[in-house]
């Protein structure tokens, strides 16, 4: 069957040519076997291999038989519809008849153990120093709240030359030379708005009660000097008075006591009638704005705070509503303006402690007064009443820098607050109490 086979017999073929080749070919008798060996041996595997090869016939009853497996297989499972039918709308949702079954999940639940009550240090505001407070209906507040009314920006002149106050510009840059001759630049000492206000947890605006507002010293940011190293918000807090903060930024940290807008005239009446609006809403009830309108102020200047002080109260526009003025080693100078208030605002009190760097503008300031009858009193000791005026004089042992918190006593803000609350002339409003509004 094989020397029948076409392929077979074209193998052979080859043989015999390539022999018949080989012996036309002049080759030496040496190389004539190496030759015909490299000819036979790949035909050789060809032969293996084709003797390996199924049958035609064993693949054909191969076939057969898996046709046949392929055709029972069909009949037995039926066509492709038979077998995955059209989904009917009935299968997939139920008519109003009927009602899809409810399935119940129960879940293994471990019995809640009742949780502790913990008492522990927290911040209770974004710029309150950590405290330990029990919870109450509010909470002590401190905010740095952005107010179109605050010193700066400010684009407007300098009364001392009447020349802008912004006098130096490089570039698209402009700043403001200080009289010792620095520069610093608006967009880094000139451009903070914010005011740092603070009403305490105790704070009833239904009640007698007082803004004080603390223009610092030079040198000074709100966060690091005003609220952490000075201490004011805590003092006011610790004194217990009805009051709250109202501290705007000066100039940033740099050597310089400009006033910006509390320099012109009405600058610090608008500072107060919008701060009223923050303070309601930061003490919860909008509609106390009103209240807070009519409060009574005091005006704490500390070192170079001095000059927004003054100008406040000379141009401010609210001298008669001022009911304190409190001056921490601030007699620089506008010696003239803090006279002027106290020889018009015999209903207030003035209180200016000093150290050995400011002593000689006290001396001054005391001789104006007295010069113009008012009495003058060297003392803190006694009780602070409408018309007080009070010199008090601190040893050389108490540094400028730590002034705000160790004067003549500790804490000075906190004890003249304290002694103001124990004069209710000092903090009566004038119009009608919010309960009656």
């Amino acid at each position: 069957m094989v020397g029948a086979d076409p392929k077979f017999q074209a193998i052979d073929r080859a043989i015999r040519s390539a022999t018949s080749a080989v012996h036309r070919r002049a080759l030496p008798p040496q190389w004539r076997l190496f030759a015909l060996v490299a000819l036979i041996v790949p035909v050789s595997f060809a032969l293996v291999e084709y003797s390996k090869a199924p049958e035609p016939g064993m693949l054909a009853a191969n076939t057969d038989n898996a046709k046949s497996h392929v055709a029972k297989s069909q009949a037995s499972a039926g066509s492709f519809e038979d077998r995955f039918p059209d989904t009917q709308f009935a299968d997939r949702f139920p008519d109003s008849g009927e009602s899809l079954p409810q399935f119940q999940r129960r879940v293994a639940i471990p019995p809640q153990e009742p949780r502790p009550v913990r008492t522990e240090s927290v911040r209770v505001a974004s710029l309150a120093p950590a405290l330990t407070l029990p919870r109450t209906d509010r909470e002590e507040l401190t905010r740095l709240v952005s107010m179109k009314s605050s010193a700066f920006p400010y684009a407007g002149t300098n009364p001392r030359s009447d020349e802008p106050f912004l006098n130096i510009t490089r570039g698209e840059r402009k700043g403001h030379r200080s009289l010792g001759g620095r520069v610093y630049w608006q967009d880094e000492t000139y451009n903070d708005s914010r005011v740092l206000v603070h009403v305490p947890e105790a704070f009833d605006v239904r009640k007698p009660g007082v803004i004080v507002v603390f223009f610092h010293g030079n040198g000074a940011t709100l966060e690091r000097d005003v609220r952490d190293r000075q201490l004011v918000p805590q003092q006011i807090s610790d004194a217990g008075v009805n009051a709250v903060l109202l501290a705007p930024q000066m100039a940033v940290n740099a050597a310089d006591s400009s006033a910006g807008k509390f320099w012109q005239p009405g600058g610090f009446k608008r500072f107060i009638d919008e701060s009223a609006g923050h303070l309601a809403r930061l003490y919860g009830d909008p509609k106390s704005a009103q209240a807070f309108a009519d409060m009574p102020i005091v005006i704490v200047g500390y070192s170079g705070g001095f000059l927004p002080t003054a100008w406040s109260l000379e141009v401010g526009g609210l001298a008669s509503r001022v009911r304190g003025v409190f001056l921490l080693d601030a007699v620089y100078g506008e010696l003239d303006k803090f006279a002027s208030w106290i020889e018009k605002n015999r209903t207030g009190f003035f209180i200016s402690s000093y150290t050995r760097y400011t002593r000689r503008h006290d001396v001054e300031l005391m001789q104006m007064l007295r010069d113009r009858g008012i009495t003058v009193t060297e003392s803190v000791d006694g009780p602070l009443r409408p018309g007080s005026v009070v010199f008090v004089e601190t040893p050389d042992g108490v540094t400028h820098r730590d002034y705000v918190t160790q004067a003549w006593t500790e804490h000075p803000v906190k004890d003249v607050l304290l002694k103001m609350a124990a004069t209710p002339a000092l903090t009566r409003i004038a119009s009608a109490p919010y309960a009656n509004r």
